[in-house]
């Protein structure tokens, strides 16, 4: 499924949550800095980190992951 066939079918939903189901079920995540940041904490830290949050490697890490993310994106 392409991200403008995930796009069309989250339109057509009634509200926010049905538009996030919808691109959850087409394997579409939404995600901002914050979002990503903690997980990319919870995939490379795991539960065993020492620390709850992430750190400000996760978010720059995060932040990179998003501008390449904007980088592939058709627009």
């Amino acid at each position: 499924m392409t991200m403008r066939e995930a796009l069309d079918a989250a339109m057509h939903r009634e509200n926010a949550e049905g538009a996030i189901s919808a691109f959850h079920e087409r394997g579409v995540a939404v995600a901002d800095i914050d979002t990503m940041s903690q997980a990319i904490h919870d995939v490379y830290c795991g539960i065993m980190a020492d620390h709850q949050h992430p750190s400000e490697k996760d978010r720059d890490q995060a932040r990179q992951l998003i501008e390449a993310l904007e980088r592939h994106t058709v627009r």
